[in-house]
């Protein structure tokens, strides 16, 4: 490490310039008197003797003033690196506590500036999930949340996954098994989202992501009138332009699903099989919050886009029809406001 590097670590704890060239003129003598640590730091004699009693306080140096001349002599290293850590560790309780206030702020919004940070930032909240996560993210960059990614799909999650930056021919579609629901590439850069249950999202530039000296900035949110729309921006631009290179085969049934989406890709897969399914919905009709039914009947269309050939009418259109004892009724997620009943949880089970 050069001379400015270390300068400007020590820089860090609070020392002034002057301060650091006097205390590095003390280390290269070990022990001395003030007049030659002066010399050598450039600074007067009497500054030499403030500055140690600071440097003394804060265990940098010992000041002998009980022999003539005084000597002032260099802690060893180690001691002053373990004074300083201790120091450190005992800010731990307070910034945790005020970090955990801070997260569970249900309104929280963060500004990123290191893409290091953003990757941390994926990583922690993809662990956090337990329904659904849209993800977006340079394909050289997919290995660093692979793991957390494999975890997620291992829990039940609907993982919806675009890499950017490749061609499709150039990637098997082997990579994404155990870490998609579905996955698709886009040859060009796009910028780095993240969506986690309808509760978290994530935006970051396509530079920030690419480049290590970017200067711009990321930002995450957990606002829930805000995530939603994020959602369908993924739903509705990025992966309709994608191309489509995996995705999961069909689970076992029966199942209760409490993402809509998962339940709709699930049956879809099913009813591509040649396999008939029966749905059990718990909902309440469109445009009211009261009223909680019971839509219960076979599956005869579903309306989506999140896998090929695509249903829908328009990208983020996503929704089951049933065939009831009432007729045919319309079933979509969350938000629904075309169809005739927005669900709450989807059981899914094979009509024998």
């Amino acid at each position: 490490m050069d001379d400015r590097t270390l300068s400007d670590l020590l820089r860090q704890f609070g020392l002034s310039e002057k301060e650091v060239d006097t205390y590095l003129a003390i280390l290269d003598q070990g022990e001395a008197k003030a007049s030659t640590v002066a010399d050598d730091a450039g600074v007067s004699k009497r500054y030499v003797y403030s500055t140690s009693e600071k440097l003394a306080e804060r265990g940098f140096v010992e000041v002998n003033d009980h022999v003539v001349p005084t000597m002032i002599r260099a802690n060893p290293p180690e001691q002053v690196i373990g004074t300083l850590a201790d120091r450190v560790e005992t800010m731990r309780p307070a910034l945790d506590e005020r970090y955990s206030a801070t997260a569970s702020d249900p309104d929280q919004f963060e500004v990123i500036k290191s893409r290091v940070t953003v990757i941390k930032r994926i990583e922690n909240r993809l662990a956090d999930a337990s329904e659904e996560i849209t993800l977006s993210i340079p394909y050289e960059h997919l290995p660093e949340v692979a793991n957390e990614l494999g975890a997620a799909v291992e829990r039940g999650v609907l993982v919806l996954l675009v890499v950017s930056g490749v061609h499709q021919d150039t990637i098997d579609e082997s990579e994404f098994e155990g870490i998609a629901s579905a996955a698709r590439a886009w040859r060009e850069p796009m910028p780095t989202t993240l969506t986690v249950d309808q509760r978290f999202g994530l935006v970051a530039p396509t530079e920030m992501i690419l480049r290590s000296n970017s200067d711009k900035q990321a930002i995450t949110f957990a606002q829930e009138q805000l995530v939603p729309v994020l959602v369908g921006s993924f739903l509705g631009n990025y992966w309709p332009m994608a191309n489509e290179v995996y995705t999961t085969a069909p689970t076992e049934l029966p199942q209760t699903f409490q993402d809509f989406r998962h339940a709709v890709l699930q049956a879809t897969l099913h009813l591509r099989a040649n396999h008939p399914v029966h749905a059990r919905v718990r909902a309440h009709p469109v445009g009211s919050e009261n009223g909680q039914v019971t839509v219960d009947g076979k599956i005869v269309d579903i309306r989506q886009g999140l896998i090929e050939p695509a249903s829908n009418a328009f990208p983020v259109e996503t929704a089951l029809v049933l065939n009831t004892e009432n007729g045919e009724k319309s079933i979509g997620g969350s938000g629904s406001f075309i169809e005739d009943f927005e669900a709450e949880t989807v059981s899914l089970e094979l009509v024998r």
